[in-house]
């Protein structure tokens, strides 16, 4: 079968077990296991065990449980409580100050967990009813909870970085360093989107009556002892080199626990809470991981994928063309796939060609995590989309919900328009890593 057939019958046929509704997982597994019988026989198929067996050994899946266990257990530790009751003494003054402090939260959970569901789920259960009540417009707080959550693909410790790092060999402290400007700048393009807008529209945002104290307002500062340490505690042990992203993550893991305990929440229903949302969201993304090696596997092994890239760099496009068709085509699939699938999939196609025409594949990374975070606010399936539907009060409706991505779709896609264009937004920090022999 000539690589050209072949790329049609495989992604032709993940195309097809995907509109059917089968497991991703399985679909990508399925074709991989069929494609390694056709290429190498009974004899291909007694090594997969071995190849899964080196595959989940990697670093990579050992770090990710104990990545995803410290959001779940920073979610229970009632830590959001009160550094939303910081932000709400500090910016309830400003136009729209209540839904720029809960996008700010977000933030920092996003640099404490790495994940989406602790800011959107910590923000919906307890900023949202606080800003209808302060009159606030519905859709303009569900999407800034829900864009605020969706930092946590992008800000360090990132999930997706994780994954990405794993399938490229690009590193995974790299691109959490890659992330961190893009991060900040996603957050203070959300937030100066609310200001303006509840400027030109104060109704959408009333000013608050309640006035505090500078003293009240200093005191609530101690909200942020714990996530500063957290933070430094992840992030700065990766950066330094004094450990490794899972040791970092094994420390971040025990230091949410901690939190627990200072906050009086650790308990036993509590930590099984988290560790069943644990078990059940690192067995699909390591089941995605598995099916997707198989597949790309046989992809890579025969040549299918150095055919693409020699056809595509045959075409002459401009280099920016390309890369604007990669950020299009992940655009469209992020409406039916979710981020790690996206990964597995497209990544081990894309980098080649990325790398070929000079770019950076740290620097496409980062772009690539920027436009996976559109998938989890964008109908029909984004993830915030479902935890905001599941913790949101009886007045609100899916309309609101659906109907308050826009504006938020926009931010992120300026930010992703920034990072192309200045590519030291990914690069600079990284480099000054590396340059410090990081």
């Amino acid at each position: 079968m000539s690589p050209l057939s072949l790329t049609l019958v495989m992604f032709g046929s993940l195309v097809l077990g995907i509109a059917l509704g089968f497991p991703i997982a399985y679909v990508l597994a399925g074709i991989g296991v069929i494609g390694v019988f056709l290429l190498s026989g009974g004899s291909g198929l007694m090594a997969i065990p071995s190849f899964l067996y080196s595959e989940g050994s990697s670093w990579i899946i050992i770090s990710l449980p104990l990545f995803i266990f410290m959001a779940n257990m920073l979610l229970e530790s009632g830590l959001a409580e009160d550094m939303y009751n910081m932000a709400y003494k500090w910016s309830g003054m400003i136009p729209g100050g209540l839904a720029i402090g809960t996008v700010i939260v977000c933030a920092i959970f996003a640099a404490m967990a790495g994940v989406t569901a602790v800011g959107t789920v910590s923000m919906g259960l307890i900023a949202l009813p606080s800003m209808i009540k302060h009159g606030y417009d519905k859709k303009l707080c569900i999407g800034a909870i829900m864009s605020g959550g969706a930092l946590g693909v992008l800000i360090p410790p990132s999930i997706i970085a994780v994954i990405y790092g794993s399938v490229t060999g690009v590193s995974v402290g790299g691109l959490f360093a890659g992330g961190i400007l893009p991060g900040l700048l996603l957050t203070a393009i959300i937030c100066i989107y609310i200001l303006v807008r509840c400027i030109v529209q104060p109704h959408l945002a009333p000013r608050m009556a309640e006035r505090f104290t500078w003293a009240d307002r200093f005191l609530s500062l101690r909200s942020m002892i714990v996530p500063v340490v957290l933070i430094v505690l992840v992030l700065g042990g990766i950066y330094s080199g004094i450990a490794t992203p899972t040791e970092a993550a094994a420390f971040g893991a025990v230091g949410s626990i901690v939190v627990c305990v200072i906050h009086r929440r650790l308990t036993w229903a509590n930590l099984r809470a988290a560790s069943e949302r644990t078990l059940r969201l690192s067995v699909m993304i390591v089941w995605i991981m598995f099916g997707a090696s198989c597949f790309t596997s046989v992809y890579t092994v025969s040549g299918a994928g150095d055919f693409i890239t020699e056809a595509i760099l045959a075409l002459n496009l401009p280099p920016l063309g390309l890369i604007f068709g990669m950020m299009l085509i992940y655009f469209v699939l992020g409406f039916f796939l979710n981020p790690t699938a996206m990964c597995m999939i497209t990544v081990p196609v894309f980098v080649p060609i990325v790398t070929a025409i000079g770019y950076d594949p740290l620097w496409f990374g980062i772009l690539f995590i920027v436009v996976s975070e559109l998938s989890y606010i964008t109908p029909p399936f984004g993830y915030n989309l479902f935890y905001m539907r599941s913790i949101a009060p009886p007045s609100v409706t899916i309309g609101d919900i659906y109907g308050s991505v826009l504006p938020y779709v926009c931010c992120q896609a300026a930010c992703l328009f920034c990072v192309i264009f200045i590519p030291e937004l990914a690069l600079w920090l990284p480099g000054k890593m590396i340059n410090m022999g990081g």
